[in-house]
Parts: C-alpha cells; sequence; structure tokens
C-alpha cells in the first residue's frame, strides 16, 4: 500500500497508539477527582499542554483541548463575532478557505455579519493589496489558513496578523496543515487551530492556541474544564495521544517530505505531458496538486487504488458534496483542469522508492484514459 492522502489524515503512529492504551488501562481515572487515579489523569494532560504548546511555540496556559480544528475554528469565529459585536460586523477570510471557516462564516451572514472573502491568483497567493485595504473599524476579526489544504500554499500570515493588529483586529489561523510542516513560533496570530489526526496523532482531538490575554467566550460552557474554555471530562487518553504526536515532530524535518515530493514532481514533469501545477513552487512540501489534462480526477483516483496507491481528488471534508473544489475555482483554473485535478500529500512515511511506484502506475493510467477519450 502506498498511502498519498495525508492532507485528509495520516496513519496514527504507533509510539501514540501504545501511549493511548497504556493510559487507556492505567490513567482513566476523571482529571477533575482528586484522588490518585485523577491526579495521575491530570499528570497526563498538563504533560500534554507542555508538548503541545512547545510545537506551536505557545506557553501551556495558552492551549486549550478540544477534539478537532472544526471545532476550534467555530469556537473563535462565532465566540470572537459576538463578543465584539459592538465593535463591528465584519469578518475578513480568504476565498480558498477551509469548509469549516467557510462556513462558520456563512453562518455569521445569516446573523447580519458582512463576511469579505479576499480572493487569490492563480498560485493560490492571497491579494494582499485588496487584504489591507478591506481593513478597517467595522472589522473584528481575521480568520486565513496559514498553509492551504489543496494546494499547498503558504499564506503570508505573519504579514497579515501585523496588518490586522495595527488597526486593534484579532487575527485567527487554522494552522492543521502547517504543523509539523512550517514553524508557527511566532506567527503573531492570536489565535492557533490544530488537529491530532493530521501529524500521526488521534483523531477527534485537536487543540486552540488563546494569546495571554485574549478575550474568548467558550463553545461549550459548563463543568468549567479547560480553565472555562471547554466544559466537559477530558478525553486523557486522546489528549495525551496528541501530545506524544507533538513530541514525535521534534525528532524529523520536512526535508524527506520535501525531497519525495520533489522527486514524484520531477517525475510526472519528464514522464507525462499536458499538465498543469496547481501548487506554488515555493509551497509546504506536504501537498502537491497537479491536474492531469485530458482525464478526470475521480477515474485516475479509483484505477490508482485497485493497485493500492491512494490520492485526493481535493479536501476530504467536501468529498461527499457535489460541485467543483471552490479553491481551485477562485485561482481561475478552467472546468476541464479542475475536473483533472489530483492532489497528492505526503507524510514521513512515504519514500522515493514508493514514488517509483506511483510514476510507473500514473502514467500508465493517464496515457491509457486519454487514448480511450475518457474527458468528455
Amino acid at each position: 500500500m502506498i498511502y498519498l492522502d495525508n492532507s485528509s489524515t495520516t496513519r496514527q503512529a504507533d509510539e501514540v497508539t501504545a501511549l493511548m492504551s497504556e493510559v487507556a488501562r492505567e490513567d482513566f481515572g476523571n482529571p477533575s477527582s482528586l484522588h490518585r487515579l485523577g491526579l495521575s489523569a491530570q499528570n497526563r494532560v498538563t504533560l500534554a499542554r507542555k508538548q503541545v504548546a512547545k510545537a506551536l511555540g505557545a506557553t501551556p496556559e495558552e492551549i486549550c483541548f478540544n477534539s478537532c480544528g472544526t471545532e476550534g475554528d467555530s469556537t473563535v469565529i462565532s465566540g470572537v463575532a459576538e463578543s465584539r459585536r459592538h465593535r463591528g460586523n465584519k469578518i475578513i477570510t480568504s476565498a480558498v478557505e477551509h469548509p469549516a471557516v467557510l462556513e462558520a462564516c456563512a453562518r455569521l451572514e445569516h446573523k447580519g455579519f458582512e463576511v469579505v472573502r479576499i480572493p487569490v491568483d492563480g498560485e493560490c497567493r492571497i491579494d494582499m493589496e485588496r487584504y489591507e485595504a478591506e481593513l478597517d473599524e467595522r472589522t473584528v476579526l481575521v480568520s486565513v489558513m496559514t498553509v492551504n489544504n489543496e494546494t499547498g500554499a503558504v499564506m503570508p500570515v505573519r504579514r497579515m496578523a501585523e496588518a490586522a493588529h495595527a488597526k486593534k483586529i484579532l487575527f485567527h489561523t487554522d494552522a492543521v496543515q502547517a504543523l509539523g510542516k512550517i514553524p508557527l513560533a511566532g506567527i503573531g496570530a492570536d489565535f492557533i487551530t490544530v488537529s491530532g489526526h493530521k501529524i500521526h496523532g488521534p483523531k477527534g482531538t485537536g487543540a486552540l492556541y488563546i494569546r495571554k490575554g485574549t478575550h474568548l467566550p467558550p463553545l461549550l460552557p459548563g463543568g468549567g474544564q479547560e480553565k472555562n474554555m471547554r466544559s466537559g471530562t477530558e478525553n486523557v487518553p486522546g489528549i495525551a495521544g496528541l501530545g506524544e504526536a507533538c513530541r514525535l515532530l521534534e525528532q524529523e524535518s520536512t526535508e524527506k517530505m520535501a525531497s519525495v515530493r520533489t522527486y514524484l514532481l520531477e517525475g510526472i514533469r519528464e514522464q507525462i505531458p499536458d499538465i498543469r501545477v496547481n501548487s506554488p513552487e515555493d509551497g509546504a512540501a506536504s501537498v502537491l496538486n497537479i491536474s492531469f489534462l485530458g482525464t478526470r480526477g475521480e477515474v485516475l483516483l479509483h484505477t490508482l487504488e485497485e493497485d493500492e496507491i491512494y490520492v485526493s481528488t481535493g479536501s476530504a471534508c467536501s468529498s461527499n458534496k457535489k460541485g467543483r473544489s471552490h479553491v481551485l475555482s477562485a485561482m481561475g483554473l478552467s472546468p476541464k483542469e479542475i475536473e483533472g485535478a489530483i492532489r497528492f500529500s505526503f507524510s514521513r512515511y512515504n519514500t522515493v522508492e514508493e514514488m517509483d511506484v506511483v510514476l510507473g502506475r500514473l502514467t500508465a493510467a493517464v496515457n491509457r484514459f486519454r487514448r480511450l477519450g475518457s474527458f468528455r
């Protein structure tokens, strides 16, 4: 099996699985309990908080555990909008955000908020001139992802945050695709969203960075866990697993991932004509999006699947929805270019040797369907 759909989810690391099993078996107490088992569980949470904070270049007090990136995005967007409505009703985001952000913003529009979606160019680069022009006294929040999940484009988050802060506007970034791929320390955001299952951690786990001194109302009130930010008994095995996944990030760099991506890209360029590379050259090492003209991406996906090679045609979070990629559409690609797009996304486990197999199967599949005239 060759798995190249890591932007959708990653294989849970063996070290994470072993630790979660140990915690579930031995430290099953409620972290809020005063007895020894409760203290033992709380110690697991405390350690994980330190590990996540280190990965983000933050302090443990700035980390709140939750269930996923989507929950973190909704917590920030809805919380800031409602708590700062006395100041204004304008939210700025980009046209290529993850559905977790776009849908949360769309919900606010139904409540009377103005949402501005900044456009991007053909390489998924945000229009900074338009962005800076939209920052005004009515704006209460900017939410722009750090790394695009479909193309790997790295957004100028630091510069965008500085521009927002100059006008006393809060800045949030969804860094789900960025954690472990690019440095996040000192990125300048007031809120950062991350998720466990994108970094070989467990599904159903995530964390939200809230800059010290920044007010954010809770999404889930109740028992007061997570410093009143996220009530409900903590998922101790999952939190421990997320912390371990962050610890494992310290032991690797993205150089291997980048070499695998480069090898596949160069091989495709050499062996397959009539393509469009949709990922920018300076994008994150984890993502490579290419349109194979004269084919259908979905057909290629299932053909590769027959050889146990797993790729994607876009975001898994919208994979069951009808319609074309909103990211590639915003970049100005034609319908045929969008229909022929495949996303390859990499992890620490991928190798150059695997890419030789992928190139052989992919070239054969593209040639076959072009001969058959499968593109309508």
